[in-house]
């Protein structure tokens, strides 16, 4: 049978493998690949789920609502929040709207595995930095990467999938490097995790009043619990996020989302509670692996990163066979969420028999 003649696709698109997801758990499972809040909602996020939303209608097409409420906890107007479908939603809006042919992104890696895509959809060139041998950013070669091509730099702190966090020294001193036209973008989707106190905070810090290049993005996915409603936010100057703004896909946000994200940081103290404790089990499952010989790097994030390079995928393969579901980067090593208190002494387990 002859193959019919399909539309051209673009090479560089035809070539991108899409994203993967991590992989889905079995019943009896602990599925620790995709950085998922392991406690269910609280009840006042599923009383607000609850609500009589009409499905007959549109949403908000501003989750007005929700920037009104992050407007008045950040002390900012609601013109300089933006909403979308999750953070990488924004992410893909801001390059889309500064970066073109010819133009070129910087960011380290390996990194958050969305970002290779987000220049070439743009049909702009990557530039990916290594990262240190601690599995940090290089901030100081990213910057020495900058060029009149750069439109967009993206700094991940605390950095997917390694976890180590940029310092508030070390980013006052990398943005005072970088020209004020191009824009920063200062990604901390795992920000609530933070302990380390020299961490940069960009919203605590407001560092986006300092520098109108930059842009600093948050998520209702990860510590809020929310990443099957899919809803984040940037905060910056309302110029640069009328770029989102515009080059976003209208009423990606549902009702339901934003009541859920309203309710979420209405319930902030019991929300903290439970974040206090996947703190203390990163930091028992931390100190764990280091004990057993494995060179963890100081996560910041509901994650840690194995190291296990050329034996990545044999690494993997164990953990998947003992039912605990790990996302690995073939080659250079496996992030293991932070999730259940029982999963907690099965992934130390495993990891010493690997040894």
């Amino acid at each position: 049978m002859t193959e019919p003649t399909l539309p051209r696709i673009r090479p560089e698109i035809a070539a991108l493998p899409p994203y993967r997801q991590g992989k889905q758990a079995g019943p009896d499972a602990f599925k620790l690949s995709s950085n998922e809040n392991p406690f269910e909602p609280l009840p006042s996020v599923l009383e607000a789920l609850q609500t009589t939303t009409p499905i007959n209608r549109y949403p908000d097409a501003s989750a007005a609502a929700l920037r009104a409420r992050l407007g008045e906890k950040y002390g900012v107007e609601p013109d300089a929040v933006h909403v979308a479908a999750g953070s990488v939603s924004i992410l893909h809006q801001l390059v889309l709207g500064t970066a073109s042919v010819g133009d070129e992104v910087v960011y380290a890696w390996r990194s958050f595995e969305a970002y290779p895509s987000l220049p070439l959809v743009a049909g702009a060139t990557g530039v990916q930095v290594p990262l240190t041998s601690g599995a940090r950013h290089d901030l100081d070669a990213m910057a020495d990467a900058v060029t009149d091509r750069t439109r967009v730099v993206i700094v991940c702190t605390p950095n997917n999938p390694t976890g180590p966090v940029v310092s508030s020294a070390e980013f006052a001193a990398f943005v005072a490097r970088v020209p004020q036209d191009v824009l920063i973008i200062l990604d901390e989707a795992y920000a609530e995790f933070v302990t380390a106190p020299d961490a940069v905070d960009g919203l605590g810090e407001r560092v986006f009043e300092r520098h109108p290049n930059v842009v600093v993005l948050r998520t209702f996915s990860k510590a809020y619990g929310l990443a099957g409603l899919r809803v984040g936010y940037a905060i910056g100057h309302p110029r640069v996020l009328d770029a989102a703004r515009t080059t976003g896909i209208p009423l990606s946000v549902t009702s339901a989302a934003e009541r859920a994200a309203i309710a979420s940081l209405d319930a902030e103290a019991e929300l903290r509670e439970r974040i206090s404790v996947i703190v203390e089990r990163r930091t028992r499952l931390i100190g764990g692996l280091r004990a057993q010989g494995w060179q963890v790097p100081d996560s910041q994030a509901n994650f840690v990163w194995l190291p296990a390079g050329e034996r990545t995928d044999e690494v993997a393969a164990a953990f998947d066979a003992a039912d605990l579901i790990v996302r690995p980067f073939s080659g250079d090593g496996i992030r293991i969420s932070v999730g259940e208190e029982e999963s907690i002494d099965r992934v130390l387990a495993v990891a010493k028999s690997l040894l």
